[in-house]
């Protein structure tokens, strides 16, 4: 296996009939084009079979002759991978970082340019106090391009006590924007920063890249991503009516109105990511589009957030978030929805989910079920079985969702003693818990739709685990699988446990 990850190159080329050998003379663009190149081939989206090394490096040329020897092979000085066409070679220098395409210059005159066509550019400071040289640099490389579109611009900056953050960077985008960038990925980090990013105060203006206000009306911009210490400051509505794609990782926010100017003027958004990592001065969030499909969010703190997005197909949440702390409106075509938080799950929360197909409800807190409801399109579904009386909620949920075909239940694995208390009889001793009963009808799901049963930490020395897993077995008559995972007891039991589906296959793992 080579640094690049692949088998000896005599391995990739026993299928290929004409071996060409090419030799490069510059070590500094050799590996990373060797490893795209090779790669390129195992793919087989190239058919030339070519290798590269540095013979300035003495060791390594006689190693690749030796190993060219066992192969039969002879070595022939001739460069015929540059006269492959312009896109195959760009897609090929796609997979490396930005700094060796560009030393790919000095291999020979064909390449001397081509770097200047690249549609995607990667770049990364990392505190060396020399941030406008940093930038001055990554302007030259912007400005020399002639690639008809910059499709992307990933920015890592990692900074100290630089001050002349704001202008340096601001420069910089200023320029990509002028060549009408498409996809804007900037990650900001403050190494003036030292306590965990979950733990910090609100704000400090010092530590943070003020994103600049001029950009925000980009006409082509389609994908953006901010990452950690930018500061959205907005005191006026944005215009980026050609975005698509909005990730907002761990960014500050001024306050709630630099909120609302940012996202008023996404009309056309499509996908929405909020991570919110600290405490922060913002008390809502109003996320209102009508095109929006995919909303992902990570909250912890105070933030209300209201949800209001007709054509939503796919919902996370997650975080140290109460989900009374997030509205959400009608979401009739919402496709999947996953909840992962650590407090209450109510029931004015799940009616906002009657519509969809596939729905994750994970949490240590009770989760409330809303009476009447009725979960018409619901084919997949998992719970945890962590709570106390867990088990009236899979009821519950089995008999309003007539057409489920998948069923998982997720436990916690091995628990202490006062854990398994808590999760048995509840924190207060003098509240009694209702033990299993039996339903009086059987859910129409498990006489006639459901196909698949997965249960994860599945625990046969609690009473209410056994009696579950009896009933769904016995009960469903067309059930295919039933998988237990990390099983905690007695496998036998679950094997002697009558199946109502003849078919039903019992997997252990």
């Amino acid at each position: 296996m080579n640094a690049a990850g692949f088998d000896e190159p005599q391995e990739l080329r026993r299928s290929l009939s004409k071996p060409v050998w090419s030799v490069f003379r510059d070590k500094s663009a050799i590996d990373g084009i060797e490893a795209a190149f090779l790669n390129a081939i195992a793919l087989g989206k190239v058919e030339i079979r070519t290798y590269f090394l540095s013979t300035s490096t003495p060791d390594q040329y006689l190693s690749l002759l030796k190993k060219m020897k066992r192969g039969g092979q002879s070595l022939r000085n001739e460069d015929r991978i540059s006269n492959l066409p312009d896109a195959l070679l760009l897609e090929i220098l796609s997979s490396l970082p930005t700094k060796l395409v560009l030393a790919t210059s000095v291999l020979s005159k064909r390449w001397r340019s081509l770097w200047k066509t690249m549609p995607n550019l990667a770049f990364t400071y990392n505190a060396t106090n020399d941030l406008k040289r940093f930038s001055d640099n990554v302007c030259k490389c912007l400005l020399s391009q002639q690639a008809p579109v910059l499709q992307s611009l990933l920015l890592k900056i990692d900074f100290d006590d630089e001050s002349s953050i704001d202008y340096d960077i601001g420069i910089l985008l200023g320029v990509a924007f002028g060549l009408h960038v498409r996809e804007l990925n900037l990650e900001v980090n403050s190494r003036k920063v030292c306590p965990p990013r979950f733990h910090l105060p609100r704000y400090h203006r010092e530590n943070l890249f003020g994103f600049p206000q001029s950009l925000y009306n980009c006409g082509t911009l389609e994908t953006l991503k901010l990452s950690h210490d930018v500061l959205i400051d907005i005191p006026f509505p944005v215009c980026l009516k050609s975005l698509r794609t909005l990730r907002l990782n761990g960014v500050r926010y001024k306050d709630d109105e630099s909120v609302v100017n940012l996202l008023k003027g996404c009309s056309r958004l499509e996908n929405l990511e909020v991570n919110l990592l600290t405490q922060s001065d913002v008390k809502t969030f109003t996320i209102d589009f009508p095109y929006l499909q995919r909303l992902n969010i990570y909250s912890v703190g105070e933030v209300l957030y209201v949800v209001k997005a007709p054509s939503l197909k796919y919902l996370k949440v997650s975080g140290f978030i109460d989900f009374d702390s997030i509205l959400i409106g009608n979401t009739p075509e919402l496709e999947k929805a996953n909840i992962q938080i650590a407090y209450t799950i109510y029931d004015y929360n799940l009616e906002s989910f009657t519509s969809v197909k596939r729905l994750s409800l994970l949490t240590p807190e009770p989760i409330t079920f809303p009476i009447g409801s009725i979960f018409y399109r619901l084919v997949h579904l998992e719970l945890d079985t962590y709570n106390a009386e867990w088990w009236k909620l899979v009821m519950l949920m089995l008999d309003a969702s007539p057409k489920l075909q998948a069923l998982k239940l997720t436990g916690f694995g091995p628990r202490s003693e006062e854990e398994d208390d808590v999760s048995d009889h509840g924190e207060e001793d003098d509240v009694a818990y209702e033990k299993w009963s039996q339903p009086k009808n059987v859910p129409v799901c498990l006489l006639l739709h459901l196909q698949t049963l997965v249960w994860e930490s599945y625990e046969s020395q609690r009473e209410e685990d056994k009696e579950v897993a009896k009933y769904i077995l016995r009960n469903a008559s067309h059930l295919k699988e039933a998988t237990f995972i990390s099983v905690m007891g007695s496998v036998g039991e679950c094997e002697s446990m009558v199946r109502g589906s003849s078919s039903c296959q019992l997997v252990f793992k």
